[in-house]
């Protein structure tokens, strides 16, 4: 099961306004003022194009590079779990087998039984990562995450890639765990069950909102 890894701290991470930019510099929004702290399961609102990947990636660096990110602190006990839209923890050369006993340090028999378990079957584990289906690779990300055993999740389009089953399975583990996480979706039924907080990002500033229901309704009035 996905871990949450005991930190004492309650705040994980502290946004002093920080800036929030394209790759080219360009200023999409600021910020605020803002806390994550222990048992938020913040989801990022917002149309495509506002920055939603731009804040995730931002949080990321901020956790793995945090020299290169200024304005926003982060608590050194937190594991960070990431996964983005492409999947780009996998490496489509690798073979399944090979990634788990690898990275994880487990013999092949445990890396066998983990990858069954979270249904990647036999024949599949010794072919290459870029021949598995969409489905596959996706479930293969959520076992790589588990075992990462983090306590901060950063998850980009995570169930573009799941099916119903993984998709039942992933709310269930983040659900489970009280697991922390910040994270960017479409899919309102999934935003649903797990957001506990709502961050909107309209008119280039960064707001908390009560629930997703209005944002939902906005987008279904200009899709009409």
């Amino acid at each position: 099961k996905l871990a949450n890894r005991g930190t004492h701290a309650k705040v994980l991470i502290t946004l002093d306004d920080a800036a929030v930019e394209t790759p080219d510099g360009t200023l999409l929004f600021r910020t605020g003022k803002r806390h994550i702290c222990q048992g938020n399961r913040i989801v990022l609102l917002g149309r495509n194009g506002v920055g939603k990947s731009r804040f995730v990636t931002l949080i990321r660096n901020a956790i793995v590079e945090p020299d290169t990110v200024r304005n926003v602190k982060v608590t050194p006990s937190t594991v960070l779990g990431y996964s983005d839209q492409a999947l780009s923890g996998i490496s489509g050369d690798d073979t399944p087998l090979a990634m788990v006993s690898r990275r994880y340090d487990v013999g092949e028999q445990r890396a066998r039984s983990l990858l069954a378990g979270a249904g990647v079957v036999i024949e599949m584990q010794e072919k290459k990562i870029g021949v598995l289906s969409g489905g596959q690779k996706a479930r293969l990300m959520m076992l790589a995450l588990r075992l990462a055993n983090p306590n901060f999740y950063l998850l980009d389009e995570p169930t573009n890639h799941l099916d119903i089953d993984g998709q039942e399975a992933l709310e269930a583990e983040l659900l489970a765990h009280q697991a922390s996480c910040v994270l960017a979706s479409h899919d309102r039924s999934f935003i649903r069950a797990i957001g506990n907080r709502f961050w909107l990002i309209d008119k280039r500033k960064l707001t908390e909102v009560e629930d997703p229901e209005e944002f939902f309704r906005s987008v279904a009035e200009t899709a009409g």
